[in-house]
């Protein structure tokens, strides 16, 4: 069964003691924010650990492993540029406060045994292929390959028009409201959610098996409904400009803007 899969298993230890090492340090530095940090690098470090555990080296197995390497390295290290000599992200300061003595216990499973939990579920399509003996390219691959470069786009441009908006002294206080963030919300969520798609599909293509479907599902739903733009746009409820724009842009999916003046 692939759930027992031997690389499975041992990916979940990996992951449990690279969790625990950056639990030890965001405790020592009094910082539980930078386990957004740890989340990309971390799907590099164990598509690698079972890429060598593997021993397989096969063609799509190196091509999923570079993938993941692009989007998780530059993620990893855009978050570390944008919050670097930054204090606690608002959402882990907000938390510190609320659970008080508890928060040693919670943080610790809450937070980083959590994200390592899905992790290994949202990872499990690439250490699936890297568990193939013999995994071949195929129409699929080239499929999830375009798809995946679509979500990339979105994520890397939505992040450097973001960036570049905010480095502008004009535009203190005030939103982006132009570029791939005219037609949606969060272009950099929709770009990372487009990717894991595009993987489910060259993992499918790779390994035959739906079960890997729950990899972008998973993804999905937690950027659209608990960690990225519910918690992103409850920090901006009050305000009218926000308001004004959400009535006219897309949450999520890139979309024409309708037609009303902001």
């Amino acid at each position: 069964m692939i759930f027992v899969e031997p690389i499975i298993f041992e990916s979940g230890i990996f992951l449990l003691v690279y969790f625990l090492v950056f639990f030890i340090l965001a405790t020592l530095i009094r910082n539980n924010s930078i386990v957004d940090i740890a989340w990309g690098l971390g799907f590099v470090l164990v598509t690698l650990f079972a890429y060598l555990r593997g021993q397989h080296f096969s063609l799509v197995g190196t091509l999923s492993l570079v993938l993941v390497a692009l989007w998780g390295l530059r993620l990893s290290s855009h978050i570390l540029r944008r919050n670097w000599k930054k204090p606690e992200d608002f959402r882990y300061a907000k938390w510190r406060e609320e659970w008080g003595r508890w928060l040693l216990i919670r943080g610790f499973f809450q937070i980083f045994m959590l994200q390592g939990a899905l992790m290994l579920l949202i990872v499990f399509p690439l250490l699936l292929i890297q568990a193939q003996d013999g995994a071949k390219l195929g129409a699929l691959t080239l499929v999830g390959l375009v798809i995946w470069l679509v979500g990339y786009y979105f994520e890397v441009l939505g992040d450097k028009q973001l960036r570049d908006f905010k480095s502008n002294p004009d535009n203190k206080g005030k939103i982006i409201q132009s570029g791939l963030w005219r037609y949606t919300r969060h272009p950099n969520y929709f770009g990372e959610a487009t990717m894991w798609w595009g993987i489910f599909l060259i993992a499918l293509g790779a390994t035959g098996n739906l079960v890997t479907i729950l990899s972008p599902v998973v993804i999905t739903y937690l950027l659209l409904f608990v960690s990225g733009v519910p918690l992103l746009e409850e920090k901006y409820k009050d305000r009218e400009d926000f308001q004004a724009y959400a009535r006219v842009t897309s949450k999520f999916f890139p979309l024409p803007p309708k037609k009303e003046e902001i």
